[in-house]
């Protein structure tokens, strides 16, 4: 069982206090965080970083984000940061937007997979902040979910998936995002978007224009190619569920899966089409509303039995594209285009 749980509704600054302790005696934490659950440790304590791959079953060229309180504190674990990515940085944090950069020397090895680049970023949700003050070092934190299921965005997640194999979980809201932070490398002679987020292409562009897309935002790489970024090389947010990918409009869409007589995970638009049963995800108009209830509705697949299912495909565009990307992955690349 994990060893202890903490409500932050009741005694919140005790449980932060309870938690701080266990990461700073090499322990892992999980953390809620706007954009999903994170499992935290230090990022300067190499056996803890091991716990924290051990835990979620994480393959060990996977590299971590490392998670700050204050801008103030990016010059210890990062060196030669552009002028570009501490523009996006002020631009941006706190909030759901990593960036990769050059690291220093006392970032763990196992942080970064042996690379010489840090992906970083600065939380926008309290308890995380309070947290990594009251450890006083920077946290590496992927999300708290085995590795491969979609991501948790409440604290049950976190225990469905982990109880057992972690230090403690601080129990938090459901996150407010819903998807994982935007990351963009800043390391190369152009800024890329490898993982897009809540912090949008679109927005990113009017402080970086030069900035281009890496392939892998849309499609599976190499399986010997070394990535930057969590959540470009391996199969992700997959629920047991044997998902497809459906991009068209409402209409093709309905008469596609009512013609092949599947579980539908649908917009809100859609349900006056479908004939069969259907999980409703958000509007499609209101991409942040899939975001925010994409991996929720992953879960609730698995705990109701479906064993396969069409899902309708976002717009390419806002936050839509981060849905999208998690989608192509968890859907492990099966897309029928109408």
């Amino acid at each position: 069982m994990i060893t202890k749980k903490l409500y932050l509704n009741e005694k919140a600054e005790q449980s932060i206090k309870i938690a701080a302790e266990i990461i700073k005696n090499g322990g892992v934490v999980a953390m809620p965080t706007e954009t999903v659950y994170g499992l935290a440790a230090s990022a300067f304590n190499d056996s803890a970083i091991k716990k924290v791959f051990l835990a979620k079953g994480r393959p060990q060229d996977n590299p971590l984000i490392v998670h700050i309180a204050n801008i103030t504190e990016l010059g210890e674990i990062a060196k030669d940061v552009s002028d570009e990515a501490l523009l996006c940085a002020k631009k941006f944090w706190p909030g759901p937007f990593t960036m990769v950069v050059n690291k220093t020397n006392k970032v763990c090895e196992s942080v970064s997979c042996g690379l010489n680049t840090v992906a970083v970023r600065m939380p926008n949700e309290e308890t995380a902040i309070s947290l990594i003050n009251a450890c006083g070092v920077p946290l590496a934190a992927p999300s708290a979910n085995s590795s491969g299921s979609p991501s948790p965005t409440t604290a049950m997640h976190v225990i469905n998936d982990l109880d057992g194999k972690i230090d403690a979980v601080l129990m938090g809201n459901r996150c407010e995002v819903g998807v994982e932070s935007t990351v963009v490398s800043f390391c190369g002679e152009n800024p890329v978007l490898l993982r897009p987020g809540a912090v949008t292409l679109e927005q990113l562009k009017e402080i970086v224009p030069n900035i281009t897309v890496d392939p892998a935002v849309f499609k599976s790489i190499d399986a010997n190619q070394k990535v930057a970024s969590p959540g470009m090389k391996y199969k992700h947010y997959s629920p047991l569920c044997k998902l497809v990918l459906v991009e068209g409009n409402s209409n093709d869409f309905c008469q596609y899966v009512n013609k092949n007589g599947g579980f539908a995970v649908c917009f809100d638009e859609d349900t006056n089409g479908l004939n069969g049963k259907y999980q409703v995800y958000g509007k499609n108009a209101v991409d942040s509303s899939l975001a925010y209830s994409l991996f929720h509705v992953l879960r609730e697949l698995d705990e109701k039995g479906i064993k396969e299912g069409y899902v309708h495909a976002p717009l390419k565009s806002g936050v839509g594209l981060a849905v999208y990307n998690r989608l192509i992955r968890a859907c492990a690349y099966r897309v029928v285009k109408l």
